[in-house]
């Protein structure tokens, strides 16, 4: 597939630019091909701080949006692996239903909460790139969903008892083909993981993005922001893939230090290219090549 028009990352301009409601037809797009139905926003709301410092490894960006419905939308976007994301999510959505609802309220008046989470690391256990989740209430023995009565879709305007709770989107941007775009959503995830827009997308949303969000377009200090920004992004890239590499060089010494104290202890080849999940070779070039291995563990 070819480079299509590089824009802004998406991170920045949900902080910095598509807050403005002269440019929340972006958003719009977005969350009306998601949720396959067309979404306009009221208003958007607070959201939690970002650290912008420098040292700051967990950088993440979210938004909180209220839409025409009345319903609370949460989007966040994630841009390092944290194991206890699913209880974030969880949380997050909680906090905002007790957050925006007064007290002494009946609970008729809790509010539908969406959230969606564009994650760039491979979060949780699974095949696909877009999940969604939602609350059903199944019975036991006869497998029945338990659904709102009449009088209860009457009051409440309301078609499922899933339409009362949480639902939860889960996009995995980083693990998205590129090579594979195959509708509408694959066109803004494609936009999501690689910055650009092909010509010939036409998700809605997306072309309102190519005018907004061009870095040609920024002023002189929204620029010089959006440099420092990806600066940053950057340099916590550069930070974790040495941090990788540095646990790497770890395991690599302390096997090497195994296979040389298990040979010296009689062990056998194959036996510890078993035990410590390495093959014969490596275990065998290690103990033919000992001083310069054992030189390489001085100098560390």
């Amino acid at each position: 597939m070819k480079k299509g028009m590089k824009l802004i990352r998406f991170d920045w301009a949900m902080k910095n630019l598509l807050r403005d409601k002269a440019n929340f037809d972006v958003l719009e797009g977005f969350l009306s091909v998601l949720l396959e139905e067309e979404i306009r926003i009221k208003t958007i709301l607070s959201s939690q701080g970002n650290k912008e410092d420098e040292d700051d490894k967990y950088n993440d960006v979210d938004i909180l949006i209220q839409n025409s419905k009345d319903e609370y939308v949460i989007i966040e976007i994630q841009n390092t692996k944290q194991h206890d994301y699913f209880h974030r999510i969880l949380y997050g959505a909680s906090k905002v239903i007790t957050e925006y609802i007064d007290e002494g309220e009946e609970y008729a008046n809790v509010k539908k909460v969406i959230s969606i989470t564009i994650a760039y690391f491979d979060l949780g256990q699974g095949k696909d790139y877009v999940y969604h989740g939602t609350t059903q209430f199944k019975g036991i023995h006869h497998g029945d969903i338990l659904n709102l009565s009449l009088k209860q879709k009457s009051l409440y305007k309301k078609s499922n008892v899933h339409d009362i709770y949480p639902e939860y989107w889960i996009i995995k941007a980083g693990l998205f083909d590129k090579e594979k775009v195959n509708d509408k959503l694959d066109e803004w995830i494609y936009f999501l993981k690689t910055g650009q827009v092909q010509e010939d997308f036409t998700a809605a949303g997306l072309p309102e993005a190519k005018v907004k969000l061009d870095k040609l377009k920024l002023s002189p200090e929204e620029r010089r922001d959006y440099e420092e920004y990806v600066e940053r992004m950057r340099k916590i890239a550069s930070t974790r893939l040495t941090e990788r590499e540095d646990f790497k060089d770890f395991l690599e010494r302390k096997n090497i230090k195994s296979i040389l104290g298990l040979h010296d202890n009689g062990v056998t080849t194959p036996v510890i290219a078993t035990s410590l999940d390495i093959s014969e070779e490596k275990v065998n070039d290690i103990i033919q090549n000992r001083e310069a291995y054992e030189q390489l563990l001085k100098d560390e």
